[in-house]
């Protein structure tokens, strides 16, 4: 695809815990658009898992997110739909949390790399 196609997807959406949301908003990858629809979400344990859903599928569809970091152990909640997203833009990148560390087995983007590379 061309770099035209791409060029407006200048952010980064974040679904995470209040940790992780907080310093990468301190970081400055915090927006809110014109129609007030922030690019990140804070998962509680009141976040129900259709809350998480449908955050995943909107900032999917939106035209102006290049990136969407999932906290893994969210990711885990949404496991099947991340398995089902094959897009290459927004890239979706599963990150380690303050208490959950990152664990490789269960990231969807390094299974199609080592399905790629027959690993």
């Amino acid at each position: 695809m061309s770099q035209a196609v791409h060029k407006n997807r200048t952010l980064i959406a974040a679904i995470g815990d209040e940790d992780t949301v907080t310093g990468l908003l301190l970081a400055g990858i915090g927006d809110i658009d014109a129609h007030q629809r922030a690019n990140f979400v804070v998962v509680d344990s009141k976040t129900t898992q259709e809350q998480i859903e449908e955050a995943f599928t909107s900032f999917t569809k939106r035209k102006d997110v290049a990136i969407v970091l999932i906290n893994q152990h969210i990711a885990d909640d949404i496991r099947g739909i991340l398995d089902e997203y094959s897009a290459a833009f927004p890239t979706v990148l599963e990150i380690p949390s303050k208490d959950h560390p990152y664990d490789p087995t269960k990231d969807s983007v390094l299974k199609r790399v080592q399905l790629l590379f027959g690993d």
